[in-house]
């Protein structure tokens, strides 16, 4: 295993009400590696992504970037300001044109100057393979395709140095769900970036992953790489893998 951690969670725990998401997890992500992240649904996949966005606040344990505890309290969290996220949706604003979505971080986190927004906008969106001209349409002008692109290129334009991706084929023609697989790999070897994705996709799992974890009860059940995950000898994470049921 190469590089060192950038992100880990330590012994998270997260419930709501009487229900219990995160069940003393730890995982870690290592530095200019892609991390993969599977499981059912409802085994809190996107509950851990946000205790490191700083969205939601662990019951106990805590997640580092760089050593460092994520302080959700804290807008200004060095951490946090280093993060490019994919939604699941695409998350994009209908009011706005394709370029001021892009470079929304930009405008109001950096304060960077429109003209130079606008810029950095459109070099996003041709490193996404999207046409120039796109940056001043609107969202509701794109086709689902091109959105998920768009909104690929909101997490990339400020060369964050983690990426997470939220179901980023979800809702995707196979054909379309390639295309951005395959943008999304040649976009975090581009930026050198720490990536983790949580997906039930195992077309994008297997072009995406260096790494690969399963959740099941708020633990890590397998962890290992991507070219384990079919020789696992552990039934559930085969079974998942393969999309069948454990007593098949």
């Amino acid at each position: 295993m190469t590089g060192s951690v950038k992100i880990a969670w330590k012994s998270v725990a997260k419930r709501f009400g009487s229900h219990v998401v995160l069940d003393g997890l730890s995982l870690d992500a290592r530095e200019g590696q892609s991390l993969v992240i599977i499981g059912g649904s409802g085994t809190g996949k996107s509950v851990l992504l946000k205790t490191a966005l700083g969205l939601i606040t662990p019951d106990k344990g805590h997640v580092e970037i760089d050593g460092e505890t994520v302080r959700p309290d804290d807008p200004s969290d060095p951490g946090l300001d280093q993060i490019g996220m994919l939604f699941q949706s695409g998350a994009l604003f209908d009011s706005l044109t394709i370029w001021e979505n892009v470079a929304f971080k930009l405008l109001k986190a950096h304060k960077m100057k429109r003209a130079e927004a606008r810029d950095r906008a459109v070099e996003a969106l041709e490193q996404v393979d999207l046409e120039a001209d796109v940056a001043f349409q609107a969202p509701r002008e794109l086709s689902g395709g091109m959105l998920k692109r768009a909104a690929l290129a909101r997490a990339i334009v400020a060369r964050p140095a983690i990426l997470f991706f939220d179901e980023p084929t979800t809702g995707l023609d196979p054909v379309t769900a390639d295309v951005i697989n395959r943008l999304i790999v040649r976009q975090v070897k581009s930026l050198g970036a720490t990536a983790v994705t949580i997906t039930h996709d195992m077309a994008s799992m297997r072009m995406i992953a260096d790494e690969v974890a399963m959740i099941e009860h708020g633990k890590i059940r397998w962890r290992g790489g991507l070219d384990g995950i079919d020789s696992c000898a552990d039934p559930a994470v085969c079974a998942f893998v393969q999309g069948r049921s454990v007593d098949e």
